[in-house]
């Protein structure tokens, strides 16, 4: 096998990132009770154990670790031993192996209290994440903080960051007491905004003010991440069924449909005419209703709104760039596709270089709650891209300077333009 062009690896570790998706929160991020048992059960390695969304059927869970203090190595084991050949843990090994200097074994039964040690000391430490950050080449953060869908998040974890605003409990906003799966209230959050609308007309108008709020939070586009309450398919609007469903504590199935059919069609609606970008989570989550083509009717009914599809769509890629291709208004997130499956994400990215009918339309971040993990995704996306770009190098396919732009423009340009924030 040909040995990687050094030279092309070594220029796009010198790109500056444009993280145009995490969920960096304040509660996680400077919380210095979190050692190596916390890094593990509050990242994607947990998901080598259990979802941490339930199913329909499903009581909710929390992602919180539920181990006290350090734990065992029989705790540490079940990741890195039972579970040591998924590519969640494997990220996160070699991310620990590269920050903490743990050499070639990686996590051991031998190394792990002091690794646990250092973990505490330096997430004690109020600098450790932007060191962390720097070394990923991280500048510019766009995260999720959907335990407070309303935080400036600028305001609390400084001047790298922007948010965005998680739309689920307005999608499930019938009632007082409904709740999306992060526990957040409609109703709550807009009486934080000082409205208290009392009828279903009155909850719409006051959409408009929701989206209206986002400037002045640093909020630089909203988030769909309802894949995990419902099916992607916001079709039939059906606004006599929405407006049965206001005021109730358990409208019918179909009425809670209707509900959040029409408040998301709206809410892209007013995206697209204030220029707002959407993001849209898509793929996993409720696997039933996921898949990107349930999406197709709200995005050709929303033209003017520049739909951010998250995740590569997996398990269904080529479904979502077959859609990216026909569909002029959608740009493609490829975060978390790699730390789910490199392989599959090697084959996507090709097939993406391909399909897509202009370079802007692909963007890296890290989808992930501690910098630890932040590192490895972010380190993992480099050298993937870099492999890729390599191989369409040597087959022919471009030039070496067709693969440094390109590489340029999905690690930092690309999202800089797309979320309007070009320095």
């Amino acid at each position: 096998m040909e040995a990687m062009d050094k030279g092309l690896s070594s220029y796009l570790n010198e790109i500056p990132v444009f993280d145009v998706h995490e969920h960096h929160m304040p509660e996680m991020l400077s919380n210095p009770r979190v050692g190596l048992i916390q890094l593990l059960e509050e990242s994607y390695c947990a998901w080598a154990k259990r979802r941490p969304y339930p199913l329909p059927n499903e009581p909710p869970f929390d992602l919180k670790s539920s181990v006290s203090g350090r734990g065992s190595w029989k705790d540490i084991a079940g990741f890195v031993v039972e579970s040591g050949a998924n590519a969640f843990v494997r990220n996160m090994i070699r991310s620990l192996a590269e920050l903490y200097d743990l050499g070639e074994p990686g996590i051991t039964e031998q190394n792990w209290t002091r690794l646990d040690e250092e973990i505490r000391r330096n997430h004690a430490d109020t600098n450790w994440n932007a060191v962390v950050l720097g070394r990923a080449g991280i500048k510019t953060v766009v995260s999720d903080p959907y335990q407070d869908p309303l935080l400036d998040i600028r305001k609390v974890l400084g001047s790298r960051y922007y948010s965005v605003l998680r739309i689920n409990a307005f999608a499930v906003g019938w009632h007082p007491d409904s709740r999306d799966h992060n526990g957040n209230s409609a109703q709550e959050l807009l009486a934080r905004l000082g409205l208290e609308p009392s009828s279903y007309d009155e909850y719409r108008e006051a959409l408009s003010t929701v989206v209206s709020c986002l400037p002045s939070r640093n909020k630089v586009g909203l988030k769909n991440a309802l894949a995990y309450d419902r099916s992607l398919n916001f079709d039939d609007l059906d606004e006599d069924a929405a407006r049965r469903a206001w005021g109730q504590r358990n409208p019918d199935e179909h009425e809670k449909k209707a509900f959040g059919d029409c408040v998301v069609d709206t809410l892209c609606r007013l995206a697209g005419e204030r220029g707002i970008p959407f993001q849209m989570h898509m793929g996993s989550a409720l696997i039933s209703g996921s898949r990107p083509l349930n999406a197709v009717g709200l995005i050709e009914r929303n033209p003017r709104t520049r739909f951010l599809l998250m995740h590569l769509g997996y398990p269904w890629s080529g479904e979502l760039l077959g859609m990216a291709f026909v569909y002029r208004n959608i740009w493609i997130d490829l975060s978390w596709s790699w730390l789910l499956s490199p392989s599959q994400f090697v084959h996507s990215l090709h097939e993406a270089i391909d399909v897509l009918p202009d370079e802007s339309r692909m963007m890296v971040g890290g989808d992930t709650w501690h910098v630890e993990e932040t590192y490895g995704a972010i380190t993992a996306a480099r050298r993937l891209i870099a492999s890729v770009l390599d191989d369409k190098v040597k087959s022919g396919y471009f030039l070496r300077a067709d693969a440094e732009r390109l590489g340029r423009k999905i690690l930092w340009e690309n999202g800089e333009a797309f979320f309007g924030l070009c320095s």
